[in-house]
């Protein structure tokens, strides 16, 4: 019992004295430090910029259109075709009594107003053309279309129209107005037409 005792008391002694033995060679080399602990930083990055609302800019307005001056009556008519002019009947026709190549003076005011027309637009040359109803032989009103558009043409130049800018032709009763066969018919036929034939 007594040696048990005295031997458990010698391991302790010499494991204490290991112990002490180690602190002692390890105090010239103290233990390493350990790191400091990293403290974890949040990081807040830079907040976006703030832009301010900018509402999208006013479309600029496109300049205005340029004005195109309003033409004057004469201009307007100046501008159109050919077909358009004499479809419009600028110049009006003379309408004969029957069988007669005699201008009256509803006749001569026609006249008077296609002269002016004419001297509104010097370029226009015309071909005055002699018409007759059916009645009456091809003959005949081959001969009393081309006096009626001869009166015509007379009263122009005397009124100052330029010869050249002026023709004549009968076409009888080719092409009539009105194609019925009454009163009203063969008068709107009997008839010095004027027809531009250049501009």
């Amino acid at each position: 019992m007594h040696d048990r005792g005295h031997g458990s008391r010698l391991v302790g002694f010499a494991a204490l004295a290991a112990v002490v033995c180690l602190q002692a060679a390890c105090s010239d080399n103290p233990p390493p430090a350990l790191p400091e602990p990293v403290m974890e930083r949040t990081v807040i990055e830079d907040p976006p910029e703030i832009v301010a609302f900018d509402p999208a800019p006013e479309t600029a307005a496109p300049p205005p259109a340029a004005v195109t001056p309003a033409l004057t009556p004469d201009e307007e008519i100046a501008a159109r075709s050919l077909e358009e002019l004499n479809r419009s009947l600028l110049l009006e026709p003379v309408f004969f009594v029957l069988d007669s190549a005699e201008l009256d003076e509803r006749g001569r005011q026609v006249v008077e107003a296609n002269a002016d027309m004419l001297a509104r637009f010097p370029t226009w040359a015309v071909t005055i053309e002699g018409h007759c109803d059916e009645r009456g032989t091809p003959e005949y009103n081959l001969a009393l279309g081309e006096r009626r558009a001869l009166a015509a043409q007379r009263y122009l130049l005397e009124l100052g129209l330029e010869a050249e800018r002026v023709r004549t032709v009968s076409y009888g009763k080719e092409f009539p107005f009105d194609p019925g066969n009454d009163e009203t018919a063969w008068a709107a036929n009997r008839r010095a037409h004027f027809v531009i034939t250049a501009k």
